[in-house]
């Protein structure tokens, strides 16, 4: 997996790493088991300090996206959410939100607005199910 960061976003880049991990494992282009780089590689690579790639796999830890085996590293973990369903649902309409609110100030209209999201699910849809094939 190749990470890439934007210094100039504003957002921080432990954030930045933890939106891709998320969307590479949403995608399908990460598969629970697989291993992470390890933190020094990787922060070397990125240069950045490795109290931020740690800062960042904890956050996905916490998560529940990533588990941590001892002396081994950091694999994504199955789908299994750690969270109950309204946990769930609280979490997922947080974010549905920000993405209203960035579509009004874009000006994008309702059904623009819902075919993007549908281009979208098809598109990870899709994505997941070419990589199992593969």
């Amino acid at each position: 997996m190749i990470f890439k960061i934007d210094f100039k976003s504003g957002k921080p880049v432990y954030l930045q790493l933890v939106d891709q991990v998320r969307y590479a494992a949403a995608s399908g282009v990460l598969q629970a088991g697989e291993p992470l780089p390890s933190i020094r590689p990787l922060a070397e690579e990125l240069r950045v300090n490795r109290n931020t790639i740690a800062k960042a796999y904890t956050e996905l830890e916490n998560q529940g996206v990533l588990e941590t085996r001892p002396g081994k590293g950091c694999f994504l973990k199955e789908n299994n959410s750690p969270f109950t369903k309204p946990i769930r649902q609280k979490l997922l309409l947080a974010e549905i939100d920000e993405a209203v609110v960035m579509a009004h100030h874009l000006q994008v209209d309702r059904e623009k607005f819902l075919a993007l999201v549908q281009e979208r699910l098809d598109y990870f849809e899709q994505q997941s199910g070419a990589k199992k094939i593969n």
